[in-house]
């Protein structure tokens, strides 16, 4: 074996993904993919057999589709994210309408690949993915607050003025950004990199669309808007004294 290949295996060995597919062909072209590149795969070809796979031990990724016999993706996604609000979740489908992707991202999921794609596409998002899941293990302090806004990275608890909001996967990551960048215009181009990761396809309205999720749920009822429009520019978390 290429010391290369030993130095790759290292670094994914403990790596392990579930792959929910019930295409037989896909899912057998992904696993011989993802083993190859050093990842310990296991594939359910059904949405029943999936959840009981999952519950049976310990991942470090899922990829998941949505059509699926027994139990669909959106399901599975919702139930895999109150047992793991921390796993990484792709979904990889055919269904590429907007609204779509948007309950995707409702239920949980971290990201959003439509048939047909790239092998190397997932690859960037697998590693993508991981990768930020290693770095918010490295503290950098455990509560962010603006105003009478706080947010704790390890409970994962939203509260304003002592009231709990609660969030999706999706809407945590995007205000978890904002609040690491307050004060600081975020062009939607830096949230499409930083939040849902590469490739993203930046002519969708989907970020506009979570934004307003956000500011829907941390701004509502409340006399001070934190999360303000910069016309031409993008959006800011303002800390309001």
């Amino acid at each position: 074996m290429l010391p290369s290949t030993l130095q790759r295996l290292s670094m994914t060995e403990d790596i392990s993904i579930l792959i929910i597919e019930d295409e037989k062909k896909i899912a057998d072209t992904l696993k011989f993919g993802l083993t190859e590149n050093g990842y310990d795969v296991e594939v359910a070809y059904d949405g029943t057999l999936g959840r009981r796979i999952f519950e049976s031990r310990s991942f470090s990724l899922v990829i998941l589709d949505i059509n699926l016999p027994g139990i669909n993706g959106y399901e599975l996604c919702k139930g895999f994210r109150l047992k793991n609000q921390n796993i990484p979740i792709i979904m990889l489908t055919a269904m590429n309408a907007l609204t779509d992707k948007i309950e995707g991202y409702g239920a949980g999921a971290d990201d959003y690949l439509t048939k047909p794609f790239e092998f190397k596409e997932l690859l960037l998002k697998i590693r993508a993915l991981l990768k930020r899941v290693q770095l918010q293990h490295i503290p950098v302090g455990t509560v962010l607050r603006a105003s009478d806004l706080e947010m704790n990275l390890d409970s994962k608890e939203v509260t304003r003025e002592a009231k709990k909001i609660n969030l999706t996967a999706k809407e945590f990551q995007l205000l978890e950004y904002l609040l690491k960048n307050k004060n600081r215009v975020v062009s939607r181009a830096d949230i499409a990199i930083n939040v849902w990761d590469v490739d993203f396809d930046t002519n969708t309205n989907v970020i506009d669309v979570y934004i307003n999720y956000v500011r829907n749920k941390i701004d509502k009822g409340f006399t001070q808007k934190l999360i303000q429009t910069q016309i031409g520019m993008g959006y800011v978390l303002k800390e309001i004294n």
